[in-house]
């Protein structure tokens, strides 16, 4: 990225592609090509490699196959920061990013390169690929890349703009760039509002929905490839980001039977794997709606220091795979022994060094060059969406909410089962839920988001202050980069 003509974060206008993939696990091109956009929506081949090269750049190790998890786990109060290396994030992990902070900087612009690569496809279809491959393939196609945008767009919003509950999405949100571009001079764009961008959003998740398969041709694809459950799952998380418990629920209920087991009834038959440990070693399980696949092909794995084991793990020495830049909070959910208790087997994650002075978090565990799948959205996500969706929007804990917790904290500890006598308030379910979602998905990078859509503070740890909804830090200050060639953008 080094054209300083062209907006930074939609650079690369022109598309490297591909005459054929690897396997179907592999969403990293093999053979890039020399083949321009002029050219690349001729044949059906050459298309599809379009395609992949958009999953590609979504699963960069910049974006969502490493730093996105990185930068929202370690806002949290659960992580402890054990360097001070700005490369690795420790400004991100103190509250303090500056608008020439490497960390956001690299974030945003590998963001809105993969969203101008999605762009660019869609815009590629309309002009003459969806008559290469034929209707039917090419509304799937361009709704697969209308998901992942939506999925982009979403991510970037946790950041860089104040949650949709403060002002009911009136705050600026993002520069919402919807068409490719392909040299310079697009440069300018003003921030569109955060209820702007959300719409957009759930357009780009409700088109897809109805464009989508039921299902894909094999598990690796029904895990690595989106499908209709991807993107109802997908809204589920979004709804509750704009606290609309309402449809949340709604979206929710199309994929989650009435009552336990719960199964989704149509599409994938999404549901809990029974030991979540095998959700990490088997990828393709039902459980995992949605996971960037990595490889050892060489640039099909998230690259020098964006891996996810390498942040979390300690180094060889001490058990790891990685370079213990951050370890688990003593003091964090891990304390929490009332719920979770010494007997729940999401503590076997959690290994210990230095005598037992140092906690780590083993859950992502391939060593070098990091091959583990990153999960973007899991059932067992839903299952608890579900169960808060439902309380929020109608103050009573009923017994699906109940099932709902209880399936998702049983799987790994079955001898403890929530009653509604355990919660003397709406309110005290609600904390379960949200303690729920720190035990299971910790290192995930579910935390930031779970803080901003409720307008909670983030509590001081380690060395990182608190920061509150109105504090400087709470979201990002945009990049330098762009306000330096975008003059239409103003910084938060």
């Amino acid at each position: 990225m080094k054209n300083k003509n062209i907006l930074i974060g939609v650079m690369f206008g022109v598309l490297s592609l591909v005459s054929s993939c690897r396997n179907e696990s592999s969403l990293s091109p093999e053979n890039e090509t020399g083949i321009t956009d002029a050219s690349a929506f001729t044949t059906s081949t050459r298309i599809e490699g379009v395609l992949l090269s958009v999953y590609s750049a979504y699963k960069s190790g910049n974006v969502h196959g490493g730093r996105y998890v990185v930068y929202n786990d370690i806002r949290g109060v659960d992580v402890l920061k054990e360097t001070d290396n700005l490369v690795t994030a420790a400004d991100v992990f103190s509250q303090n990013p500056t608008n020439s902070s490497s960390s956001i900087t690299s974030f945003w612009t590998s963001s809105y390169y993969a969203i101008n690569n999605a762009n660019l496809f869609i815009d590629g279809m309309n002009a003459g690929g969806t008559s290469v491959v034929g209707e039917a393939k090419g509304k799937v196609y361009i709704a697969e890349v209308k998901a992942l945008r939506a999925m982009l767009y979403y991510g970037l919003l946790q950041f860089f703009a104040k949650p949709y509950a403060d002002g009911n999405g009136a705050n600026p949100g993002l520069p919402l760039r919807l068409t490719g571009i392909k040299g310079s001079g697009s440069s300018n764009l003003a921030r569109s509002t955060v209820a702007e961008v959300y719409t957009q959003i759930l357009k780009d998740l409700n088109e897809a929905e109805t464009d989508l398969p039921l299902a894909n041709a094999s598990a690796i694809l029904n895990t690595s490839r989106v499908h209709r459950n991807t993107v109802v799952a997908f809204k589920t998380r979004v709804y509750l980001s704009m606290q609309k418990y309402a449809e949340a629920v709604t979206e929710a209920n199309k994929i989650v039977s009435n009552s336990a087991p719960f199964v989704a009834p149509s599409g994938v038959a999404n549901k809990l794997e029974a030991n979540i440990a095998t959700v990490f070693t088997n990828y393709t399980t039902t459980e995992s709606i949605f996971s960037l696949p990595m490889s050892s092909t060489a640039g099909d794995f998230p690259g020098t220091q964006n891996q996810i084991a390498y942040y979390w793990t300690p180094v060889a020495s001490l058990g790891g795979v990685g370079n213990g830049e951050y370890s688990v909070n003593p003091s964090g959910i891990l304390a929490n022994t009332t719920q979770f208790t010494v007997e729940d087997k999401r503590r076997a994650f959690i290994v210990s060094s230095n005598s037992g002075t140092k906690l780590w978090n083993m859950k992502f565990k391939t060593p070098n060059p990091y091959t583990d799948w990153v999960p973007v959205i899991r059932y067992s996500e839903v299952l608890l969406n579900l169960a808060e969706a439902k309380v929020r929007a109608s103050n009573v804990v009923d017994s699906q909410s109940l099932a709902l917790l209880n399936a998702v904290h049983g799987r790994s500890d079955a001898g403890k089962v929530f009653v509604a006598g355990d919660f003397s308030t709406p309110s005290e379910f609600l904390l379960a839920i949200d303690n729920e979602r720190r035990m299971e998905f910790m290192g995930e990078g579910h935390r930031t988001r779970d803080v901003t859509r409720l307008l909670s503070a983030f509590p001081a740890h380690g060395t990182a202050p608190a920061k509150a909804l109105g504090d400087v830090g709470y979201i990002w200050p945009i990049p330098s980069l762009e306000l330096s060639l975008n003059t239409l953008c103003v910084d938060n």
